[in-house]
């Protein structure tokens, strides 16, 4: 027979799960409710680029460098259909190149260097933070521009300075870390299914 206590940790546990569900429904919720038009720009962006042999170089910090190489995988493996590969790259994969390059420019330049050895105009460079702040984030989005790709930011908070640097800014007005990281989620997934239905 379970203790007292183990019934209540386990009330407490799922008090927690029902919070957070909650929380994150009503962040979808509201996101809904705002202009998405942003959202399909991007997903016709990155379509023709993918579509006319042109690549998608995505980057991100923490959760966001996993949405990142969620967002890659996607696209080169297979979203819900099969399909020819499309080409993208996850610049926060290579550990070996990214701290080689942190210590010998430093964590600044990590995903910036990537966007100059690897970025051709047509290309598209899709930023994710949270924050909108991080210095590595928003001189890869210099870098992206002044090479001529197409910069797609998908923001945070206020957007930060990589909302106000990137041509296309998708933002998730959210104070909480966690909330924008679970919309950005789904964004991710309705950006590869537009990208995908071609």
């Amino acid at each position: 027979m379970p203790s007292r206590d183990a019934d209540s940790a386990a009330s407490r546990a799922a008090a927690i799960i029902e919070r957070t569900l909650d929380a994150a429904i009503a962040a979808h919720q509201r996101m809904r409710g705002l202009d998405l038009s942003a959202v399909a720009d991007a997903g016709d962006i990155m379509k023709t680029a993918v579509r006319s042999g042109r690549k998608i170089l995505a980057f991100g910090n923490g959760g966001s460098a996993a949405d990142a190489q969620h967002l890659v995988t996607e696209l080169v493996g297979r979203f819900q259909k099969e399909r020819q590969g499309f080409a993208a790259v996850a610049l926060t994969a290579d550990t070996a190149l990214m701290t080689s390059v942190a210590n010998d420019y430093g964590f600044e330049r990590v995903f910036a260097r990537q966007v100059e050895a690897l970025g051709v105009a047509g290309d598209v460079a899709v930023a994710i933070t949270t924050s909108g702040t991080s210095r590595n984030i928003v001189a890869a989005l210099e870098s992206a521009r002044a090479r001529g790709l197409t910069t797609i930011a998908l923001t945070g908070r206020d957007g930060g300075e990589a909302g106000r640097l990137a041509e296309i800014h998708i933002n998730v007005p959210e104070p909480v870390t966690a909330r924008v990281q679970e919309v950005h989620s789904t964004l991710i997934h309705a950006l590869c299914e537009i990208v995908e239905e071609g």
